[in-house]
């Protein structure tokens, strides 16, 4: 199911008429705090290292000032696309419904927490922008400065994913930011609308053999705003992974994407007929 990487020369979209290196989906719940600075960082570090970066900040049905910031900073720079989900309904549905919006040939996800380096972005970027074939891009929380009781959650969290997929190819599954080639996004048909949709990323690039490259980085605290992850997360976490390993949807979401392509192959030989 693995094909080559997009080709590397640009596509600009004709109703922007830009041309982005790497489309980056920001979903934004009660961020106020800490947004302005986030983006601003990710933006001056892209343009630094010579690479155009579109960012799709979406304010994910935010109570507070977060949409307000949004706007304001994306009338200033036409690099941000802003985009409003009017009630939240998970972080899953936020980036999901930025996905759609982003014009590059990689299309990336990235918290609004701020919590991994701008320069490690840009980085990761690089890494797979110079990898053959297709290949997902992830940041490892090498060192992360949480509590105890988190890290034990965290631990054993990942033990479990590696024993119900020993070659998934990550330590940690949940780490932001993600980047992969806009075929993959497309091909994956991604359906999870809460904290689950990190998983179903890297499972569904397993199923299709994607190989992953997995980018150690530091991991900040909060400089600002609070979690919006709760314990029920955890429950989330194991009922969907106990789903996608035992339910046979991956089965199924597997011969769904070769028919979607057998008919893609198909319509392609008739019109060149």
């Amino acid at each position: 199911m693995q094909t080559e990487s997009s080709d590397s020369t640009l596509q600009p979209d004709p109703a922007r008429g830009r041309s982005p290196h790497l489309s980056l989906v920001m979903p934004c719940y009660d961020e106020e705090d800490i947004v302005g600075y986030t983006i601003n960082r990710l933006l001056e570090a892209f343009r630094r290292a010579g690479y155009q970066l579109e960012l799709i900040a979406v304010d994910n049905g935010s109570r507070d000032r977060t949409g307000e910031i949004i706007r304001s900073l994306a009338a200033q720079n036409p690099n941000i696309i802003p985009h409003r989900v009017e009630v939240n309904q998970g972080y899953g549905y936020g980036v999901l419904s930025g996905l759609p919006l982003g014009a590059a040939p990689w299309i990336g996800i990235i918290p609004a927490d701020g919590q991994v380096d701008a320069e490690d972005v840009v980085r990761l970027y690089e890494a797979v922008a110079a990898a053959r074939g297709w290949v997902l891009g992830k940041v490892r929380r090498r060192f992360r400065m949480d509590g105890f009781k988190r890290k034990v959650v965290s631990t054993g969290y990942n033990l479990l994913v590696l024993a119900l997929w020993p070659r998934l190819g990550s330590l940690d599954v949940n780490g932001t930011p993600k980047i992969l080639p806009r075929e993959a996004v497309q091909a994956m048909d991604l359906r999870s609308t809460g904290w689950f949709l990190d998983p179903e990323i890297m499972i569904k690039a397993h199923a299709m053999g994607i190989r992953i490259l997995e980018f150690n980085s530091f991991a900040r605290l909060r400089g600002s705003g609070v979690s919006h992850v709760r314990p029920s997360t955890c429950w989330e976490f194991l009922r969907n992974l106990l789903y996608y390993r035992f339910s046979g949807e991956i089965p199924r979401w597997r011969k769904s994407v070769r028919q979607a392509e057998t008919a893609a192959a198909s319509s392609t030989a008739t019109g060149s007929m």
